[in-house]
């Protein structure tokens, strides 16, 4: 790690030492919270939870001396105060650094109810693997949530940003000598010899084309058909997929399976929703105009 990364590695520990808490919600459910806040920060879930502004004198020195070593120490737009760039939420006792709200940049790193839905799926159904590649990382809270139940954890995202946070994730929780990071698009960059894929791609269809977000074409689903795609070509019999996305609803047809089905023919296959109806606002856009519903779903397969 790098300066930067192991001041946010070192800002992580004293946050938790200081009792630090956070659960990360949608980003409407931030901004409706956020909405009835009025000035500035009162408490360090105000700062790298709810990204709310700041005065200096609110954090202990060591807090605000580590932000500033990290980079993340940013300077408010609108009037005096200072902000943090990075936000830390809890999961499984542990906290994850990841971007702070709002998240508009292309590069940003997302952490919210997403990620805690695939970590807990990933806990029921997968007992663990020689080797685990989790494509599309992101800030790696799947692959380092697996990686006590692993030989070895690779996060490959194709998004620096995501790396050098996932990196500083593993460090935080304890499994940094499991895990390797990798640059790639999906799973291009990663060499043979995995046994296990798993993914929490964006499945959206983003104006804004970030990456966590844009799922690309077929109003999201693009990213995860190419990962079952993919991942199905390079496995070894007997090696699984587990692919937590979501998918369209039009007609009552889910346009997701219908397109991973011819993929999935030399497989052993679970497919099902596990909430029929998630980013409702979405179906204002035009994209969504035929859409009755998103709905996420899990794929759990097994090559033949």
């Amino acid at each position: 790690m790098d300066g930067g990364q192991r001041a946010l590695f070192q800002l992580g520990r004293e946050l938790a030492r200081l009792g630090y808490r956070f659960t990360t919600p949608t980003p409407e459910t931030h901004r409706r919270v956020v909405s009835r806040k009025s000035g500035a920060a009162r408490d360090l879930r105000d700062v790298f939870g709810w990204s709310l502004p700041f005065e200096e004198a609110l954090l202990p020195a060591r807090v605000l001396s580590l932000l500033a070593e990290s980079g993340a120490l940013l300077r408010d737009r609108d009037d005096a105060r200072l902000r943090s760039g990075v936000r830390y939420s809890s999961l499984g006792g542990g906290l994850f650094v990841h971007s702070a709200y709002p998240t508009r940049e292309s590069d940003a790193v997302f952490f919210g109810p997403d990620t805690y839905r695939y970590c807990a799926l990933l806990e029921s159904r997968v007992e663990g693997a020689r080797r685990c590649v989790d494509v599309g990382a992101g800030c790696g809270a799947g692959g380092i949530v697996l990686a006590p139940r692993c030989e070895s954890v690779i996060l490959s995202d194709v998004n620096p940003r995501a790396l050098r946070l996932a990196e500083v994730n593993a460090a935080l929780a304890g499994v940094g000598s499991k895990i390797s990071i990798v640059r790639s698009d999906l799973l291009a960059g990663v060499e043979d010899g995995f046994d296990l894929v798993i993914a929490n791609p964006p499945y959206l269809a983003d104006e804004m084309h970030r990456a966590y977000r844009d799922g690309g074409g077929a109003l999201g689903a693009d990213l995860s058909i190419r990962i079952a795609r993919e991942a199905l070509e390079r496995l070894p019999r007997g090696g699984g997929l587990v692919l937590y996305t979501a998918t369209a609803i039009v007609d009552s047809e889910d346009l997701l399976l219908r397109a991973l089905l011819p993929h999935l023919r030399g497989a052993r296959f679970d497919y099902r929703e596990l909430d029929p109806d998630v980013f409702g606002e979405e179906l204002d856009r035009a994209e969504y105009r035929n859409v009755e519903r998103i709905a996420v779903v899990a794929l759990d397969a097994i090559k033949e």
